[in-house]
């Protein structure tokens, strides 16, 4: 009994809400066309001349009960029609289209612009890239200090937990998009004052509210909240092959700082054995004294070098330890690495260019925002719309708990209402032309991104190829200054060769020793930078 009565009610304030929905979109069409109250006056007067069976339409009816009480059954006007004015016409139409206002559909090649059939570096392959880079080095040690950084690294933990509030932040925004419904039970005595008159009564209380989304303007809100959650997530995704590439190039750089240790090091056995031949040689009156000055200064020099490349070995082994996420602490140096660099991987293939914009997550991230954008100017503009709420509330109460569950004693109520902004001091249209610059903000953002990704993968392949070169002119570099030191210390034993040629010799051989590993390890994180710009995976 109670559900078909509750069925009846809300038909009846179905009814009642299409009905005011006309209204009041007569309402807005007639406040365009009626220029004073004097003409709306002549409407209503010319109206009630013509009287008959037929009742007049809802909008002038509530200008007459402004007039009197009695509402007198008059003929609907021909002359007056509403919806055979243009403008009136023009003004519905306008109405139906905002309703109708969705999102554009974007496509990320599209809305970048012109994208290269190819990239510029003519000896790059175009088919697609493989979807993980890590196992191309084919060193254990460095798989196993990625995976523990990005199980360990507390930026790539909050960057997560910022997708979980994004995540989370979407559902609230569609949480709009459902009744609300709360339920208040509770207990109160009240005592009048005179003796005897204290009772008490338990309460059990319910309401209801929902705004029915009509035309979409919740829904849109909600879908540029998952938007946006979705660009953090890709945030997240760029985040954690930063992570990773970044872990490999300190890898490859410690490898790097502790074989330029070893280099010095040996650089100082060799300079302690060119002073130890100045000093016998001076000591038989065979050189001179600023021969042996000459050779000790140059060994400090190298000593000196020897501390800075074990402090370069302190500093990046601290560095890669709060990438892993642990405490930054020399015990760590224990810890299993390569003993020489590896050799660069083989070329790589870099796809096609138009693939870039759908692979890194950058550019994703930054068109899920655009995206996001868009949906917020539809829901500005479908702000302008009415909204239509529905609200019920009921309960009982008793002095009886028992008697809370007696549906005769439930009182209730229900309602439907329409809220149609006509004048919020521009704020609405205000938001619409916010949300359209903050649009066109996006989408150079995105535009920007795109170009400078591309940028970052043509300057990889390129320095890829004048890498390799120099790392070819410096490992020949090493075999003739290896091949010159050993003549120089032959020659200067015989006193063919001053001690300046010798220790020249000496700091050739080092440098370009130096040199080499600078470019190979140069080589590897360019590489790592090649991948990191196409997007590839860990």
């Amino acid at each position: 009994m109670i559900k078909k009565s509750l069925i009846k009610s809300f038909n009846r304030a179905l009814l009642y809400l299409i009905e005011m929905l006309r209204i009041k979109i007569e309402v807005l069409i007639s406040f365009v066309v009626s220029s004073s109250n004097h003409k709306r006056n002549q409407l209503l007067s010319k109206c009630e001349q013509n009287n008959s069976a037929h009742f007049v339409n809802p909008f002038m009816l509530r200008q007459a009960q402004h007039e009197r009480l009695n509402l007198l059954p008059v003929k609907q006007c021909k002359e007056i029609s509403l919806f055979k004015t243009p403008r009136l016409v023009a003004c519905l139409m306008m109405l139906i289209a905002s309703a109708c206002t969705t999102a554009p559909e974007r496509n990320a090649v599209d809305t970048y612009g012109v994208v290269p059939s190819q990239w510029s570096i003519a000896d790059s392959a175009t088919h697609r890239i493989e979807a993980e880079w890590l196992h191309v080095f084919a060193d254990p040690a460095l798989t196993t200090l990625v995976t523990h950084a990005l199980s360990n690294n507390f930026q790539l933990k909050a960057a997560a937990a910022r997708v979980d509030a994004a995540r989370e932040q979407a559902v609230i925004a569609g949480a709009a998009r459902w009744p609300q419904l709360a339920f208040t039970p509770g207990y109160q005595r009240v005592d009048t004052g005179a003796k005897g008159n204290e009772y008490g009564a338990f309460e059990a209380l319910f309401s209801l509210s929902w705004e029915i989304d009509v035309w979409g303007r919740i829904k849109a809100s909600q879908q540029a909240e998952q938007q946006d959650a979705d660009a953090i997530a890709a945030d997240y995704h760029a985040a954690r092959l930063s992570l990773a590439a970044r872990t490999a190039q300190s890898y490859f750089a410690l490898i790097e700082a502790r074989l330029q240790a070893d280099v010095a090091e040996q650089s100082i056995k060799d300079r302690r054995t060119i002073a130890d031949l100045v000093r016998g040689r001076f000591s038989r009156g065979l050189t001179r004294g600023l021969d042996l000055r000459l050779a000790l200064t140059d060994l400090a020099n190298a000593e000196a070098q020897l501390a800075d490349a074990r402090n370069q070995v302190q500093l990046i082994s601290r560095r890669l330890d709060v990438l892993l996420g642990r405490y930054p602490s020399v015990a760590n140096d224990a810890n299993p690495i390569a003993k020489t660099l590896p050799q660069p991987p083989a070329t790589l293939s870099a796809g096609l260019p138009s693939e870039l914009l759908q692979r890194r997550p950058d550019l994703t991230a930054a068109f899920s925002r655009l995206q996001a954008m868009d949906l917020r100017v539809e829901s500005a503009q479908k702000a302008l719309l009415p909204r239509i709420t529905l609200t019920a509330s009921g309960g009982t109460s008793s002095p009886a708990l028992t008697d809370l569950v007696d549906p005769r004693a439930v009182a209730w109520n229900l309602a439907m209402g329409l809220m149609q902004p006509i004048f919020t001091g521009g704020r609405l249209k205000g938001e619409i032309r916010l949300n359209e610059a903050l649009t066109q903000e996006a989408l150079n953002q995105y535009q920007s991104t795109a170009l400078n990704a591309f940028r970052e993968v043509e300057q990889a392949l390129a320095a890829e190829q004048w890498l390799r070169a120099q790392e070819q002119a410096l490992q020949e570099a090493v075999v003739q200054t290896e091949a010159s030191r050993k003549l120089a210390v032959t020659s200067y034993q015989q006193g063919l060769i001053e001690i300046l040629t010798l220790l020249d010799s000496y700091r050739s051989t080092l440098n370009a020793q130096s040199a080499h590993l600078i470019v190979q390890r140069q080589l590897l994180t360019n590489r790592i930078d090649l991948y990191l710009a196409l997007g590839g995976g860990v």
